[in-house]
């Protein structure tokens, strides 16, 4: 009888620590959405300023795409969740988009369109 009480306990502890680490929190996505944002606000403001040119913006537009989809796909696979790996996977191609936004930031091209400031 003993042995059906630690199976029960056992089973009542292991379902809802198997569910929540394959949710994603309301953090999480909010994490998420907002790198989502600061980074299109930095692509936005590289145009106002001319140190992105159309181009350069077009392509880091392009990226953020990718990642919005392939984040679009994760959570279908996961009934709208994202598993921790997931969510590893994603802030690693958010910093390599972000380190991309810098470097087309500051490299020698700007958009001669913009007058300087």
């Amino acid at each position: 009888m003993n042995i059906k009480y630690i199976l029960l306990a056992a089973s009542l502890i292991a379902v809802p620590t198997s569910a929540a680490v394959a949710q994603t929190t309301r953090h999480e996505r909010h994490h998420i959405a907002a790198r989502k944002g600061d980074q299109q606000a930095r692509i936005a403001q590289g145009v106002r300023s001319g140190q992105l040119t159309p181009r350069e913006a077009g392509r880091l537009e392009h990226q953020e795409a990718g990642i919005n989809r392939e984040e679009r796909g994760m959570r279908a696979q996961d009934n709208g969740h994202l598993t921790a790996q997931d969510r590893h996977t994603l802030a690693r191609q958010q910093n390599q988009e972000s380190r991309r936004i810098y470097n087309q930031k500051h490299d020698a091209q700007t958009d001669r369109g913009v007058p300087p400031r």
